[in-house]
């Protein structure tokens, strides 16, 4: 053992002993490596930190709540004629499982009345979304208010006029005065803000996004549009599991009583699709291995050029040692000593490069976190897939000239 770290000491500073006697050329050899592992490993580091991004948004709502509406997330864009048929999920739906659904913890109804501008005195916010929601919307999306109050039971149900409102339309309207109890116009008409909605995250995709927004009762919007229109953009019914309740078992309940209600014959098919979040990273897991791939396909032929780099670097550094290779072998030096000599070099010279590319991708990610605001890091887990993988091209690269060394005799060696 302790003739084998031996080794490996002599074999680090025969290789540092290259890179610092021929620095031009132990750079431009070791460059392909770096890029190469820069290249790997800055896709890999971007990728995770794009999907724990978007999975994060998507954990904030849970697992256990299922959405109803029209349209199904998974094929939607290649069955649209199937979906566009059918009937928007009603408010009398999310009444009938609140009534009939045992399995059901939170329900909630909201749909999308479409867009409008808001207006306080001289100051508007266009491009505003109204959504005509149930007292249990807030709850459902895991969103805080900021400011003020989420109307009251006895507002929603007798639609007063009265609204919460996004991040972004309280800037829009108000700037820096206290937006509680100010009268808006909504549609011609005059609504009174009870609250702000918190400002959303810097999640990329982010389900719960309601900066852009303003919250009226679900009874305010029915005076605003038909329920039944199909002009209205999108209507749904989010239920959430009871604790201790099974996903699966909350959909068949929900879609029996569902069918029932609609009065679908057995052998008919649905008329509505109940959507939950694995849908959407079940989709999301294709996405980030095709990424993946081709970071490391890009990388590839980087270190394939640099492993020929470092081949050629031990090649001369075999030639330029032959003599003394031949003297070692003379005192009694074993084959297998020799080539683990030049095998180490090689692998040192590879860490090196591959360190110098971790490097690389350290500082990328500040800059990006930095500049762009979006949280990329450099893991644990990539910074030692770097490393295993310069230590496997440094033994590829190596192993041939290395094997060359060990088998040369002794006395010829002397000679040259």
């Amino acid at each position: 053992m302790r003739l084998v770290f031996k080794i490996i000491g002599e074999s680090a500073r025969l290789a540092i002993g290259q890179l610092s006697g021929n620095k031009l050329r132990s750079f431009l050899s070791l460059l392909g490596i770096t890029i190469g592992i820069f290249c790997i490993i800055s896709v890999f580091s971007g990728v995770d930190s794009l999907e724990d991004n978007v999975r994060g948004s998507f954990d904030k709502l849970g697992s256990d709540i299922i959405f109803i509406e029209k349209f199904s997330w998974s094929d939607s864009f290649t069955n649209w004629w199937k979906y566009i048929r059918r009937p928007n999920p009603s408010f009398e739906d999310y009444e009938l499982i609140k009534e009939k659904v045992k399995s059901s913890g939170t329900s909630c109804f909201y749909l999308a009345v479409g867009f409008t501008t808001l207006k306080y005195k001289s100051n508007s916010a266009s491009n505003v979304v109204i959504l005509g929601t149930t007292s249990e919307f807030i709850e459902m999306f895991s969103s805080d208010i900021d400011r003020g109050r989420n109307l009251t039971l006895g507002e929603f149900r007798t639609g007063a006029n009265k609204v919460v409102i996004g991040a972004n339309v309280a800037d829009a309207l108000f700037g820096g005065i206290d937006p509680l109890g100010k009268t808006i116009k909504l549609k011609g008409k005059k609504f009174q803000v009870t609250g702000v909605i918190a400002k959303s995250g810097d999640d990329i995709i982010n389900v719960a996004d309601f900066d852009d927004a303003v919250l009226v009762s679900a009874e305010t919007a029915r005076s605003m549009v038909n329920f039944k229109s199909r002009r209205i953009l999108k209507s749904t019914v989010a239920v959430k599991a009871k604790e201790g309740n099974d996903i699966e078992d909350l959909k068949d309940e929900v879609t029996g009583v569902i069918r029932a209600s609609h009065r679908l014959r057995p052998k008919d098919d649905d008329d509505f699709s109940l959507n939950e979040m694995s849908m959407l990273t079940s989709i999301l897991d294709g996405v980030f291995v095709v990424l993946n791939a081709v970071g490391a396909i890009i990388g590839l032929f980087a270190i394939i050029v640099g492993m020929f780099s470092v081949a050629n670097i031990m090649f001369v550094s075999v030639k330029e040692r032959t003599p003394l290779i031949g003297v070692k072998k003379a005192l009694g030096a074993k084959h297998y000593i020799i080539l683990l000599e030049f095998l180490i070099e090689s692998v040192v010279l590879c860490i090196l490069g591959g360190l110098l590319g971790l490097g690389l991708v350290y500082l990328l990610t500040l800059v990006i976190s930095t500049a762009a605001g979006f949280p990329i890091y450099l893991s644990w887990t990539n910074i030692l897939m770097g490393i295993g993988l310069s230590i496997v091209v440094g033994v590829l690269s190596g192993i041939i000239p290395a094997y060359i060394a060990s088998k040369m005799d002794p006395v010829e060696a002397i000679r040259a």
